[in-house]
Parts: C-alpha cells; sequence; structure tokens
C-alpha cells in the first residue's frame, strides 16, 4: 500500500464522518436520541447519540470503493488476500452491527435485548465463513489448530467481549474512538507487508473516527453511542480475524479497554452484583476521582494504548501475550493506586 493510497483514504473517511456525523446530530437532536444526565453520565447536559452511524456509513463507503479499485490502485495482492466472504463480512457486517446498535441508541433497550443485540453481530462473521481457527501458543513456537466447534465459541466470546470493553471505556468525550482510532492505524502497519488491501481499510476505519472525533472530542457535541460501540467494536474484531496481526497482538494493542472491562467485572462479581451493574471503578473514573482533567485523563490513556501499540508492532506470538500479562499486572496495580488516591482525597 503507498503512502497516497492510504492518505486519500483516510482524508476521503474522515470528510464524509466529519459531514455525516454533523447531519447525525441535527436529526439525533430533531427525534430526541440523547443521552440524558444521571448519576452514571459526566455530561451535565443532554448530548445527541448514534453518531457511530456515520462512523461506519463513512467507513463502509470508502472500504467499498477500495475494493472495487483495488487492482487499478495496487493494493489485491499480497501474501495473505482477502477472500469475498471476509471482506463482506467486515463491510456488511460493520453495518449491521451499526444498524443494530442504532436500534438502542433510539429506543434505550433493556438490558436483555442489548444482549441478544452483541450476540446477534457477535454470528455475523460466522455467517461468512470467518472465525478463529487458530491460538498463538504462549508455551511454543506453533499456533495451536482449534476444532470447528471451539473456534465458533471463541469467536463469538471475541466479538462479544470486544463489545462489552468498548462499551464499559465509552465514558469520557473522545476516549472510545481515540483508542479505537490508534489500533485502527497500528493494525494498518502490521497488515501492510502481507495484506495491503487490509491494511487499507484500517486506514479507512482510522479517518471515519478521527472525522468523528472533531465532533466528540471534549467537550462533545454528539456522542458515539451503541451503534458506533458496535460497529468499532466490530471491525476492530473482524480485522484482527482476518489479519496476520491475530487476536494475540490485538489484545495488547486494545489492552487498557480489555483489562479495565476485566477488573470492573471482576470487582462487581466479588461484591455479589451483577456484572453490567452501574459504578464509578473504571479506569477513566478513577483518573478524575484523583484529580486529573477531562482530556488530561483521556490523554493519558492515548498515550498508554500508543506505547502498547508499540509494543504489539516490536513482539510476536507469545512474547504478545506475556506482554499482555504484564500490562494486566501493571494497570490492576495502577487502578489499585488510582482508588486509594481518589478515596483519600474525599
Amino acid at each position: 500500500m503507498t503512502l497516497g493510497v492510504a492518505l486519500i483514504a483516510f482524508l476521503a473517511a474522515a470528510l464524509i464522518s466529519l459531514v455525516g456525523t454533523a447531519l447525525v446530530r441535527t436529526l439525533a437532536l430533531r427525534y430526541g436520541i440523547a443521552d440524558h444526565p444521571n448519576e452514571r453520565r459526566i455530561n451535565t447536559r443532554p448530548v445527541p447519540r448514534a453518531g457511530g452511524v456515520a462512523v461506519a456509513v463513512s467507513f463502509v463507503v470508502v472500504g467499498t470503493v477500495l475494493v472495487l479499485a483495488a487492482t487499478p490502485l495496487g493494493i489485491a495482492a499480497g501474501h495473505v488476500p482477502l477472500t469475498n466472504g471476509g471482506i463482506a463480512a467486515l463491510l456488511l457486517g460493520t453495518l449491521i452491527a451499526a444498524l443494530l446498535g442504532f436500534i438502542d441508541d433510539r429506543y434505550d433497550l433493556r438490558a436483555r435485548w442489548q444482549f441478544a443485540t452483541q450476540l446477534g453481530v457477535a454470528l455475523v462473521p460466522i455467517a461468512f465463513g470467518l472465525r478463529v481457527a487458530v491460538l498463538t501458543n504462549p508455551f511454543g513456537s506453533s499456533d495451536l489448530l482449534l476444532p470447528d466447534a471451539l473456534g465458533l465459541g471463541v469467536t463469538i466470546f471475541w466479538i462479544l467481549g470486544m463489545q462489552n470493553a468498548m462499551n464499559f471505556i465509552d465514558g469520557l468525550d473522545g476516549l472510545s474512538g481515540g483508542i479505537a482510532a490508534i489500533a485502527a492505524l497500528t493494525l494498518a502497519v502490521i497488515a501492510a507487508p502481507t495484506t495491503p488491501l487490509l491494511a487499507a481499510l484500517c486506514v479507512a476505519l482510522a479517518g471515519a473516527l478521527v472525522g468523528f472525533l472533531r465532533h466528540n472530542f471534549h467537550p462533545a457535541s454528539i456522542y458515539i453511542g451503541t451503534s458506533g460501540i458496535l460497529s468499532v467494536a466490530y471491525a476492530l474484531a473482524a480485522i484482527s480475524l482476518l489479519g496476520t496481526a491475530k487476536v494475540a497482538a490485538a489484545l495488547l494493542i486494545l489492552g487498557v479497554p480489555i483489562i479495565d472491562a476485566f477488573f470492573v467485572i471482576s470487582g462487581r462479581i466479588a461484591a455479589g452484583r451483577s456484572p453490567f451493574s452501574p459504578d464509578n471503578t473504571h479506569i477513566h473514573r478513577r483518573l478524575l476521582d484523583a484529580g486529573i482533567g477531562h482530556r488530561a485523563a483521556v490523554l493519558v490513556i492515548y498515550a498508554i494504548t500508543a506505547v502498547l501499540s508499540l509494543a504489539a508492532l516490536l513482539l510476536t506470538g507469545s512474547a504478545a501475550l506475556y506482554a499482555f500479562a504484564g500490562v494486566l499486572l501493571a494497570l490492576g496495580a495502577a487502578i489499585l493506586y488510582l482508588s486509594r488516591r481518589g478515596e483519600g482525597g474525599r
């Protein structure tokens, strides 16, 4: 993939998303699709949501053009060519995820219906024949080949986990979108040598997120909504299944939201509560409680994500898993420290 193709894909997606987000905001305000202030939210006024629709549409539009023009653009060839089913699973699946997420944005579905929506999204790649076939072996040099049934289960778990991790981290203006943009660019670098078309698609996703962030960075004028959480999480999960990055690298790149979700859910279960019950134990809320400002907290997590992404570029296979385990311990210690600091400041 040439730098010119990457730049055009990025700018085109960013421009479509920039304009599309403004349009979605206008429509969301007209129809009352907004997050209202409550004990779980930091906004003090109603803020329209469903900005993820613009992100998904921008990504899919530019992605479709890239796929159709792959040969003249010189990005069709690669050591790991994309199948038609894989491309359809990524692009069509992202649109389906955005549509199902928009239903929740519009009608505020109950928890059981939200989970049913997430499960429906997780089944999309399986319908196109996309699944986790191998896993990195942390104790050896060869990958672990998974039986079909186990591979299907791991695929569903991976996509469900990614959706919930992104949902949990979506607590500050610009946070989830920025993390996803960094992840998409990192996956593009990993994919470029072997799968240039997939790399171009990753760049388009990053551009769509950056265009949206113009409206979403603090103070946000629109939120990404469930439409964005489901579609962006799905796209990143599917890309990790399609490319050479594999799940191990994606775990490291998206270490902050994944580890945050792990500790939050573990803490709720340990306290005898539902893993999906509301509280303020997320790492970004810990940072705020410790006296770090809104934008500063977001930038701190951006920086951590960038460092983890660099590690994912330098490490391969089991080394990435060991690094993820190290990050798990480090972030756990940081969360404990911030918790005690926040309590001491009260």
